[in-house]
């Protein structure tokens, strides 16, 4: 079994892999949207993404304000968490997101790719620093004995 990450956005969805041993997050791809109400391809791409990689659980950024308020997205959020579990018959659990763009910017920066084209990696990059959180608490918690 393995874990996806998505950082839903009005107009992509980045998507991320765990490897089998749960240790590690991938990015795989980033789906393009062509509207933001319209779900339909998007869904059957991670059902597609589910099949091919043996998913066993979704996690979901959860887009709330620096301040954990609610952020305008995180309606939207809920209801395409909703149609995920409907749909794909998995677990999806949300994962706090604030950040992650940021953080995902900046490991870019760092490995010297050009601010025109970081646009295109950047959701992606987002979905693995989001899997890669919650691998890492499910590690942690494992290791004492929570959960």
């Amino acid at each position: 079994m393995r874990i996806m990450g998505l950082d839903f956005g009005s107009k992509t969805v980045g998507v991320a892999i765990s490897d089998s041993l749960l240790l590690t997050a991938q990015g795989k791809e980033i789906i393009r949207r062509q509207e933001e109400n319209k779900l339909r391809r998007t869904l059957a791409r991670i059902e597609e993404l589910i099949v091919e990689y043996e998913v066993g659980e979704i996690v979901l950024g959860l887009p709330k304000n620096l301040n954990a308020t609610e952020g305008a997205r995180e309606a939207l959020t809920a209801e395409f968490k909703e149609k995920l579990e409907r749909r794909t018959g998995l677990p999806v659990y949300y994962w706090d997101e604030r950040l992650t763009t940021v953080a995902a910017d900046k490991a870019m920066m760092e490995a010297g790719i050009r601010r025109e084209h970081r646009k295109e990696y950047v959701d992606k990059i987002a979905a693995v620093f989001i899997l890669q959180g919650y691998l890492d608490r499910r590690a942690r918690e494992a290791e004492n004995g929570e959960k």
